[in-house]
């Protein structure tokens, strides 16, 4: 995509130092690419062509799980309880990062809660408070009683909100 008229195209353009690097132009990260092969292109070979840099919501995801976890850490007195969130499961687990073991773990694939729910519209908040109390009720069993909530990058919303609540009621502390 070439925004010639545009201000960023035309400073672009005026600076050669700016081809290969990135600036928000609108909300949009754009990078600064010069053409490479001035054959095949109908501009000259010193203009640069603006493209935007997509991602997509799983990236968008990964990132904020990576800031979460420079911020959250699991310790033996305080270990982290971290989600996932599929189409179809809800996958808990209560980590020690010190000793990279993971102490409980609860999930949608376990017996007691996949034989009592159905799945054909994937997991609903009914299922995400079972799963919550499941979580709450292993880990007190083994006198974890404080966790270290990570919602894995999702929002607080929805069946993450619903299962935190539920761990909540169930005895849990974060």
């Amino acid at each position: 995509m070439l925004l010639s008229s545009s201000p960023a195209a035309a400073a672009a353009l005026s600076f050669p130092a700016m081809a290969g690097r990135s600036t928000f132009l609108g909300g949009q990260l754009l990078f600064f690419q010069p053409n490479k092969n001035p054959f095949t292109s109908t501009l000259p070979a010193t203009a640069i062509s603006i493209v935007a840099k997509a991602t997509t919501r799983r990236e968008n995801r990964t990132a904020r799980h990576e800031r979460i976890r420079k911020k959250v850490n699991g310790t033996p007195e305080r270990p982290r309880m971290c989600i996932y969130r599929s189409n179809k499961h809800l996958y808990v687990q209560v980590i020690d990062d010190s000793k990279m073991h993971t102490l409980a773990s609860a999930s949608t694939m376990q017996k007691p809660i996949s034989e009592e729910h159905d799945y054909s519209s994937g997991p609903t908040l009914e299922v995400a408070k079972k799963v919550g109390e499941a979580i709450a009720k292993a880990c007190l069993e083994k006198g974890i009683a404080k966790v270290a909530f990570d919602r894995g990058g999702y929002p607080y919303h929805g069946r993450i909100e619903a299962l935190a609540n539920a761990a909540r009621e169930h005895g849990l502390e974060f």
